[in-house]
């Protein structure tokens, strides 16, 4: 470098610079875009419910992204199954997925009845128990402890043991669902 010019060096270092620059803010751009595909390795899944009246699903974590669902049932229990910044992705009990500020979250635990039939609400967790209460399919309560294959839950003061197979929002979240038994 010779017979360069002080001027010359200086134009080629800022254009070095500019490049490194351009380098940078691409690669930003790209872990910014890829950022809900590498959300699910930020923490465990966990159990919550809707904090609110109402509650928008989107299709990614921003509120740029489109709404998909609007929940109208506060203490609906939902899975979350990744976390980008104040958005998690959530799994509903019809395990419709989507994402949702956590604000509109509650670390609360609630359980939903499920299935077909209505489900006996035990006084005692033991299927001999006194019947307690009876409650449909749709059922949202606050759930208490589970053990040996029950758990309390209080449906607006009323309380009673529901047997866990008949509840969403109980067990491991990371828990794989087991394939049903063949006939």
């Amino acid at each position: 470098m010779m017979g360069e010019t002080i001027v010359q060096q200086t134009a080629k270092n800022i254009f070095w610079s500019n490049i490194l620059r351009l380098f940078a803010a691409f690669c930003l751009a790209v872990s910014l875009t890829a950022a809900p595909a590498s959300a699910q390795d930020k923490g465990e899944a966990y159990w919550a419910s809707i904090d609110q009246d109402e509650a928008r699903s989107r299709t990614g974590p921003s509120r740029d992204y489109k709404i998909i669902w609007v929940y109208v049932r506060k203490n609906l229990p939902v899975k979350v199954l990744r976390r980008y910044g104040v958005w998690r992705q959530i799994e509903d009990p019809d395990g419709s997925q989507g994402w949702m500020h956590s604000r509109l979250l509650s670390r609360t635990r609630t359980a939903m009845i499920i299935g077909d039939d209505v489900q006996e609400m035990r006084e005692k967790p033991d299927a001999a128990s006194p019947l307690a209460w009876r409650a449909q399919p749709g059922v949202v309560g606050k759930l208490g402890a589970c053990s040996d294959g029950w758990c309390r839950l209080d449906v607006n003061g009323r309380i009673g043991y529901v047997r866990t197979e008949a509840l969403f929002g109980v067990g491991e979240p990371n828990a794989e669902e087991e394939p049903a038994a063949s006939p």
